[in-house]
């Protein structure tokens, strides 16, 4: 069985193949997301522990999280899932994929170094590969270099300078996302002061909406007195012409 060992701090991996079936047995019956200790595949991972993050069997066919078989299923998949990528609009088709329980039959092991031992492993950790790409949203940059709400994120972008066809040196660094500026803050008080604007007028206008209505329902009443009234009048007058 082939281990694919990956460290994450260093950025690094290495594929050490185990024929050693006394060896392998500490892996079989293990689920993704479960830890290994490195001592048990051999000496030299004395004091690593690792963690399963899948795999693949001889055929090719990968590891799936959630299903409890170390043999291969054969699934109805649609868009968002696991292992299965969308032709069509709606389209749904049935998968084969592996459980998620380490079984004989896998080719290769994926294992991710989640604890460092003492000794160095060669080709693993001793020597680190610098990120080519860096974080782009500002809270992240402040979280990789541990920096505070006082410092400029603009200054600590990873960035990568390049010689292109022409000739010329170019330095090429991602927009920072959600990055807070004098001009994004004006932006939001113009944002709010236009709301509140439309508020007041709407406000405005239908207070004169309402004196208008009041003003035309006390007409309309008037003219109701008025002609009750001179109703009144030529009745009384009917009466004493009579």
């Amino acid at each position: 069985m082939k281990i694919n060992i990956a460290a994450p701090t260093t950025g690094l991996q290495k594929v050490v193949e185990i024929d050693d079936e006394a060896k392998l047995q500490n892996l079989y019956e293990k689920r993704m997301s479960q830890e290994v200790d490195g001592s048990t595949l051999g000496d030299e991972y004395d004091g690593y522990i690792f963690r399963i993050s899948g795999g693949n069997d001889k055929q090719g066919f990968p590891m799936r999280q959630g299903i409890l078989t170390n043999t291969r299923v054969s699934l109805l998949m649609q868009k968002g899932h696991k292992c299965y990528r969308q032709r069509r609009t709606g389209e749904r088709k049935r998968k084969a994929v592996r459980g998620c329980i380490v079984g004989q039959d896998i080719a290769v092991l994926n294992l991710v170094v989640s604890k460092m031992g003492e000794k160095d492993i060669p080709g693993l950790t001793d020597d680190s590969v610098p990120r080519r790409l860096g974080p782009k949203r500002a809270n992240n940059i402040r979280k990789l270099f541990n920096l505070t709400k006082d410092d400029d994120v603009r200054d600590y972008v990873i960035a990568r300078e390049f010689t292109n066809k022409k000739g010329r040196s170019i330095r090429k660094a991602p927009k920072i996302q959600r990055l807070v500026t004098p001009l994004t803050l004006q932006r939001k008080r113009a944002r709010k002061e236009e709301q509140m604007n439309s508020v007041r007028r709407n406000q405005q206008e239908a207070a004169a909406y309402k004196k208008v209505v009041a003003q035309r329902l006390a007409e309309q009443k008037e003219a109701r007195r008025s002609l009750i009234s001179k109703r009144r009048s030529t009745r009384k007058s009917q009466k004493v012409a009579a």
